[in-house]
Formats: structure tokens, C-alpha cells, sequence
């Protein structure tokens, strides 16, 4: 049996269900995330259910993350980075797996896996340096290239150090060959999942619908973070495409400065029909999705293959029709085509995303079909005993001992320089 740590810094809700189904099996599980960063939680608190050796941790700055403050926000993720770390020494793993963290945040346990001996598997949700050259190019022109340049450097890094890398989809397996030098024996892919039995079908009418007002609406929800992938005049489009249906109300869950701001400019824009909520609990979070007609998604057409909203892969579980608009080439969009769950539309494109949400409302039998589809997709794809063997299989691939024997070769910290004078 291995000691693991699974350092998850969004604190999502399948990452944490995966390390209970290690603790279940007997390993040794203990699971970190960074409390202060505003994102939708899985069920992170420890209950008596739980096995004896699973635990669920947070890791604290003690004060708030500056989310959308650049210089700032690098300096409190390194500061995490390193308070992961010195957690992680204390609990002496055999394996550490890094999921969801910034890079800087990443490069902390890179630079400490070798003097504390674990071996560290790469969960790579996103090619975080591509979208981070994207913003930064956006923001600074062309002064953001060489930071860009500079995280590129960091993400090769620890993709060349660890010993084993999980990526999210099949399409990340060319540009990890042939940007970062990655070896394809190295890469493992499995795809992301949400936990079926948490995230159950709920009926329309419940207890937090109710509550909201909403049970005689046609609701059209999306809950989840809105940022630099995300366009919410996309959300904006939909509520106008709706807006001369009565009982129709665009409903968005999420915090921040974006959702904010999307209040704002749905008010000026006399759209009454939108309402912006705050991150509910995930212990409600199952009655907040029966609560849609229609789930909604977006993604960014830059964002391309790189990114996959694992937001769809939890409406899948609720068993409610999905309209997502993204790049067609990225999996999300394949899911949905697959499994017929819903409607892609094209990325950026506001009345097609507005115009698939009204024909998904006006027609209840496709709307019902597509809900049960994908329902039905989930239940055969979600499996977590399958999904944990996967790991089980890379983890015990990555453990020291084999890396050694090995003899795998590691690039020096010394060889990637920080243009902002940081480390």
C-alpha cells in the first residue's frame, strides 16, 4: 500500500472522490487544497463514512487570494505553493500527485521532490503555459511573451521531472511530444470524470428551487467559474434570446469579479431575467442543477483542445439537456455530440448558443432525450472503481524506487530563469 498526497488546488469534487477510493482500498490518502481559491468545492470535509485512512486538509494563506491582481497573485502562489510543500514533508508520502496548481505554485514541489524522496505524478487538467502566454498577450502585448516564455519553461520542467503524467485527453498527447520534448510512454490518459453517486438526478421541483423561486420557471443555469476562458456576453445573449418568453430566467452561480460584472451589464441592459447567485454548497449542489431546464457552458474558440470544462461532465450526472458553446474540437464538445446529451454550438458565437437554449425549450421531448442520454453516459463512463484502477497502475509506476532504476535524468531549477525576479 502507498502513501499519497494528493495535492488538488481547486478542491474539485472528483479529485477528492478519487483519493476516498484510494483510502478504501487502503492506501494511505491525504488529500490538500488551497481554501482561499473561489471555485465551486466537492465534498471536502471528512465524515464518519469516510475510511480510517483518508484525510482532507486545507492549505491557508490566512487572508484573501488576489485572483485578478497579476504580481500579487504569482508572489501568493509561490508563498502556496510552499506551504504545500512543508505540509507534504510532514506527512513523508511515497507519491505525490499535483492537479489543478499554478505553475509557480507547481514548481515548489518539483524543486522538493528529490530531497524529500517522493515520486510526483503530473495531473495535468490544462497546458497551463499556453493559456497563460494567451492572457498575458492579451494584457501586456508583446512584453508578455518572454513571461510566457518563462512559464513554458516551468510547465516542461516539471512535466520532464515527474515521473508519470496524466492528461485529461488524448489531444494533449502531440503538443506535450512536440512542444515539450515529453515522451509518450510517459503520458497516461484519463479522462475527467464527476462523481455519479454524489451528483444524483433530482427532480425539478425541490427543496432549493423552491427557495429560489423557480419551480414554475423555465430555468437555463450555469454554475461555475467565470474568467479569462470564459465570455460571459455569451450568457448575456442568452437571456436576451429568451427574453420575450415569460417565465424564462437565465440563473448564474459564481463569484468574482466576472460574475460581478455580468450583473452589472445585464442590468443595464434591462435584462430582468438574469440573476446572479453566489457559489451554493456542495451539498445542494445536486437539487441546483435539477433545478435547470436547460445547462449551459462556455469556452473561449483560443482555448481550443487545451481545456475541457469539467462543469459538463457534472451536468452529465444531473440528467438535464446541455448547450455548450466551444471550439468543436475540444472533448467536451465530443462528449456531447457522443453521447447526444446536447447541443455544441460554435465557440463565440452568441445567437447559435441563444438560438440552441430556446430549441432546446421548445421541444421537450429532445430536451428529455438528451437529458436521459446524458444520464446514461455518465453511469457507463463514471465508474470509480475503473478509474481509480487506472491510477492505481500510473501511481505504482511512479513510485521512487522505479524511477531510479530508471536512471531518468532531471533538468536543474538552475535552467529556467524568472524574468520577475521571483522564485
Amino acid at each position: 500500500m502507498m502513501r499519497i498526497a494528493v495535492a488538488d488546488y481547486s478542491g474539485h469534487p472528483f479529485q477528492v472522490q478519487l483519493s476516498r477510493e484510494l483510502a478504501a482500498r487502503g492506501h494511505t490518502a491525504l488529500h490538500l487544497h488551497f481554501s482561499e481559491f473561489l471555485t465551486p468545492k466537492g465534498k471536502l470535509d471528512e465524515d464518519a463514512d469516510d475510511p480510517k485512512t483518508f484525510s482532507s486538509e486545507p492549505v491557508s494563506l490566512g487572508r484573501p487570494f488576489a485572483k485578478y491582481r497579476f504580481f500579487l497573485r504569482r508572489k501568493q502562489e509561490i508563498e502556496v505553493g510552499r506551504r504545500f510543500v512543508s505540509r507534504i514533508e510532514q506527512f513523508a508520502p511515497d507519491l505525490v500527485v499535483a492537479s489543478n496548481m499554478p505553475l509557480d505554485a507547481l514548481r515548489q514541489i518539483v524543486h522538493y521532490r528529490r530531497k524529500l524522496g517522493y515520486g510526483l505524478v503530473f495531473w495535468q487538467q490544462d497546458i497551463y503555459s499556453i493559456a497563460i502566454t494567451r492572457i498575458l498577450m492579451q494584457k501586456f502585448g508583446v512584453l508578455g511573451s518572454p513571461v510566457g516564455a518563462y512559464y513554458k519553461a516551468i510547465e516542461k520542467q516539471a512535466l520532464q521531472q515527474s515521473d508519470a503524467v496524466v492528461a485529461i485527453s488524448s489531444d494533449f498527447l502531440e503538443p506535450l511530444k512536440q512542444q515539450f520534448g515529453l515522451p509518450g510512454e510517459k503520458v497516461h490518459v484519463i479522462e475527467n470524470w464527476a462523481p455519479l453517486h454524489e451528483i444524483t438526478c433530482r427532480a425539478k421541483i425541490n427543496e432549493w428551487s423552491t427557495a429560489q423561486g423557480l419551480v414554475d420557471k423555465e430555468v437555463i443555469l450555469y454554475t461555475g467559474t467565470l474568467g479569462m476562458k470564459h465570455n460571459p456576453a455569451l450568457i448575456l445573449s442568452v437571456a436576451e434570446a429568451v427574453r420575450t418568453r415569460p417565465n424564462a430566467v437565465v440563473v448564474v452561480i459564481s463569484e468574482g469579479e466576472v460574475a460581478e460584472a455580468l450583473g452589472r451589464q445585464a442590468a443595464a441592459a434591462g435584462l430582468n431575467n438574469l440573476r446572479v447567485l453566489p457559489f451554493q454548497s456542495y451539498d445542494v449542489y445536486p437539487d441546483v442543477l435539477g433545478s435547470a431546464d436547460v445547462l449551459i457552458s462556455i469556452l473561449e474558440p483560443d482555448a481550443g483542445i487545451y481545456s475541457v470544462p469539467s462543469k459538463v461532465l457534472s451536468y452529465l450526472c444531473a440528467g438535464r439537456a446541455i448547450v455548450l458553446s466551444a471550439p468543436s474540437e475540444n472533448l467536451a464538445c465530443t462528449i456531447l455530440q457522443k453521447s447526444k446529451a446536447g447541443i455544441c454550438t460554435s465557440a463565440g458565437c452568441g445567437s447559435s448558443f441563444g438560438a440552441a437554449v430556446v430549441r432546446l425549450l421548445e421541444d421537450s421531448e429532445l430536451r428529455q432525450e438528451a437529458a436521459s442520454n446524458g444520464r446514461k453516459y455518465a453511469e457507463i463512463h463514471f465508474d470509480i472503481e475503473q478509474i481509480t484502477s487506472k491510477f492505481e497502475r500510473v501511481f505504482r509506476s511512479a513510485l521512487p524506487s522505479k524511477a531510479r532504476a530508471q536512471g531518468r535524468e532531471a533538468i536543474s531549477d538552475a535552467s529556467v530563469t524568472d524574468p520577475l525576479g521571483q522564485s
